[in-house]
């Protein structure tokens, strides 16, 4: 993906965009109602009760700023509710959820549609057809808005909850997983330990690497070879550096090189499968806080990141293609998986025996989907887990339990 196919995809996220988008559309079909009216004959909108049309949208309007007002509460308080039962990093999975921004934006759109209608009536810009016209569209408006607040409704009744919060996060993971799955080197070849190119290409910003436009760097290479060092998910600054570059390069295009790596101040999940499993990890350790101390929902988060790192077992059965040979990138670490995945519950959780024992059955089944990958990390983490139980737990019977699941 492109850099600004990816900056498009989280503009169209964005929650004030389809706000925009609705109440644009709800303008459009106001000021239509009036350049079509020619086409309804007056005796039959006389018939049919045109002049109902400012008495209902008086009604929309007052209505639709309350309801408005209402989910804008209901938002924050998901919001907060994330922040605080699970990971502050997954609120943004909250506000880019797609049922809430087509409410939001029904909403706004219908509030905007029926000001828009009784300006238009008040100033006399409807004759009768017209207002039977704009009748017909805000009955249409109202069955919309009746489908909207039904599915609004309906989810309401998980929205912010841990578990509502877990799932986006997995959803996240999943989706990351699947694409670096499909590129696992981001469509460019791999790169041998120790080998680089000469000069080191630094960053003049701090902060996250988001993104890797691996196209805009083949344009700027030309044809010549390059190494990358920071893979989406490195905290970068002025002496880092974000790659290895041949030397004699010129300074515009060293400066193209650099715009095509996205910094920001945060991680982001796309291009970025580790980010996923770091949030997990710190749901489970917000989960083991003493003000919380949620056994259930570290034991759920296990099997969540069970399943998230077991899709890395899905090899696709032939090699990706490799459109960008000249840029050599260096592979994800399957230790560095396990370790953001499963360190901050091995580390916080090692007094819990329903906790250890969950672990060790969660790496025990990570080795057997995945030896090739996860055997060698899965057996290291097992024993550091179990070493730690032993330290935390007091009685030597749970202590025995651990160890009678812990990896053979």
């Amino acid at each position: 993906m492109s850099r600004w196919r990816l900056l498009l995809s989280r503009l169209l996220k964005q929650s004030w965009v389809l706000c925009s988008a609705y109440g644009i559309a709800g303008i459009a079909v106001a000021s239509l109602a009036a350049e079509f009216q020619w086409l309804v004959p007056e005796d039959f909108a006389y018939r049919v009760g045109a002049d109902a049309a400012g008495n209902v949208l008086g009604i929309l309007a007052s209505s639709m700023l309350s309801v408005t007002t209402f989910s804008l509460t209901i938002l924050v308080s998901a919001l907060a509710s994330a922040s605080s039962g699970a990971s502050p990093r997954a609120t943004a999975l909250v506000v880019e959820d797609r049922t809430t921004r087509n409410a939001l934006a029904t909403f706004i759109g219908a509030f905007i549609f029926s000001i828009v209608g009784i300006i238009a009536l008040a100033s006399g810009l409807y004759g009768r057809g017209g207002r039977l016209l704009l009748l017909a569209a805000t009955v249409a408006v109202i069955a919309i808005i009746i489908v909207t607040l039904l599915r609004w409704m309906q989810h309401l009744s998980r929205m912010g909850r841990v578990g509502e919060t877990v799932d986006r996060i997995e959803a996240a993971a999943l989706e990351a997983t699947r694409q670096r799955l499909a590129a696992p080197l981001l469509g460019g070849a791999p790169r041998t330990p120790g080998r680089r190119e000469a000069v080191p290409l630094y960053p003049t910003a701090i902060g996250y690497v988001q993104h890797i436009d691996m196209g805009a760097l083949d344009a700027a290479l030309d044809g010549r070879a390059m190494d990358v060092d920071s893979l989406p998910g490195r905290f970068v600054h002025p002496a880092r550096p974000l790659a290895f570059v041949p030397a004699g390069l010129e300074a515009d295009r060293l400066q193209r090189l650099r715009r095509a790596f996205l910094i920001g101040n945060d991680r982001s999940f796309e291009q970025d499968p580790r980010f996923g499993l770091v949030v997990l990890g710190e749901t489970a350790a917000k989960a083991l806080s003493a003000a919380i101390n949620d056994s259930g929902t570290v034991i759920d988060v296990i099997h969540t990141t069970t399943r998230v790192l077991a899709a890395w077992a899905e090899q696709p059965p032939s090699p990706p293609d490799t459109p960008y040979p000249n840029i050599r990138v260096p592979a994800l670490d399957p230790d560095d998986l396990l370790e953001d995945a499963f360190g901050p519950v091995a580390r916080l959780g090692a007094g819990s025996l329903e906790i250890g024992i969950h672990l060790q059955k969660a790496l025990g089944a990570l080795a057997a989907i995945a030896p090739t990958l996860f055997a060698t990390g899965a057996r290291r983490q097992s024993a550091e887990a179990l070493a730690r139980a032993a330290e935390a737990l007091t009685l030597p019977e749970d202590v025995a339990r651990v160890r009678a699941a812990a990896m053979r």
